[in-house]
């Protein structure tokens, strides 16, 4: 069983001042999102779902053929591509859209649009995120072992110390869990940074606090999921009552962590946390892009990535 890579690629690109999907970064203008899916296949996954924007959609496709036609999967098989929009208009019937939203829906209404081209286990992560070879292992051997499952998810916890920016604070969901390291709670922190003390330091969203010390250890979300495909249905429902509080709202949207807290919550899911030793990096702001194209250099230069990738 080749798992589905579903890559959220849908956003607007507006703090960073473009789309950072297709920016080129690795030293052939590789794109991150070229260097996960070259981890992603390498760990058997088979077939990539594209969470796109209408009116990037025949760009991206283009690109997308162009780079990809000759890759194949650890089995010789194809590598199978899908692409999906991720547009306002697209909730239940029964919902009028306020006219004035121009805001998406947010990341679990963008995992929804893929119902109808997944029916086997898969992961979600984002179209800007690295997120290390380490990871898609971890997440590729979950999927497989849970082939013909229901109500188990995973969640990739990328240690907080491996997910700072030297840009600046970050926003942070730490995960809580039990013995069995079952997920029981995201909490959210914003402002992380490591300090001239040596220290990481938060400020909790939850109750308040400022200035919190932080464990660098600590395990957080980089929104890097697994999931078992009743997640849609068990989603879409979450989604309609969502929908019934926040219609006409223009700001609120529906994310992935606040649908698999419903569900823990109700009981019909339990999420595992899967520990990865890789070390995240991103670009939020345009300030971020030469740190990024350093790293990458960085990664070729050791030999983790041939150059050109492709």
């Amino acid at each position: 069983m080749k798992p589905t890579l579903l890559v959220l690629a849908a956003g607007m690109g507006s703090r960073y001042g473009g789309l950072k999907q297709m920016d080129g970064l690795g030293p052939h203008e590789e794109t991150i999102i070229d260097y996960s899916i070259y981890d992603a296949v390498r760990n058997g996954f088979g077939k990539v779902v594209y969470i796109v924007r209408e009116y990037f959609l025949g760009q991206f496709k283009e690109l997308v053929s162009r780079k990809y036609s000759h890759v194949k999967c650890t089995d010789g098989s194809p590598l199978e591509f899908v692409f999906v929009t991720q547009e306002l208009h697209k909730i239940p019937a029964q919902f009028t859209l306020n006219p004035e939203r121009q805001k998406p829906w947010g990341t679990a209404h963008a995992v929804l649009m893929a119902k109808d081209v997944i029916d086997g286990p898969f992961a979600v992560i984002n179209g800007d995120d690295y997120y290390g070879k380490e990871s898609f292992r971890v997440l590729g051997d979950w999927c497989r072992a849970h082939e013909g499952s229901e109500g188990r998810y995973c969640i990739v916890g990328f240690e907080l110390g491996n997910t700072l920016s030297e840009s600046g604070g970050v926003s942070r969901g730490i995960c809580h869990y039990d013995a069995a390291r079952h997920l029981t709670a995201i909490e959210e922190h914003l402002n992380i940074a490591l300090e001239a003390d040596g220290n990481v330091y938060g400020d909790n969203s939850a109750n308040g606090e400022n200035h919190v010390l932080l464990d660098r250890k600590a395990l957080c979300s980089m929104n890097m999921w697994g999931f078992t495909p009743d997640y849609f249905a068990k989603s879409e429902a979450i989604f309609h009552s969502f929908l019934e509080k926040n219609i006409s709202e223009l700001k609120k949207e529906y994310y992935i962590p606040y649908a698999v807290d419903c569900m823990i919550k109700e009981g019909s899911a339990s999420c595992d946390v899967l520990p990865t030793p890789s070390r995240w990096f991103g670009v939020t702001y345009k300030e971020d892009r030469p740190g990024v194209v350093a790293k990458f250099a960085e990664l070729v230069k050791e030999g983790v990535y041939p150059s050109p990738l492709y």
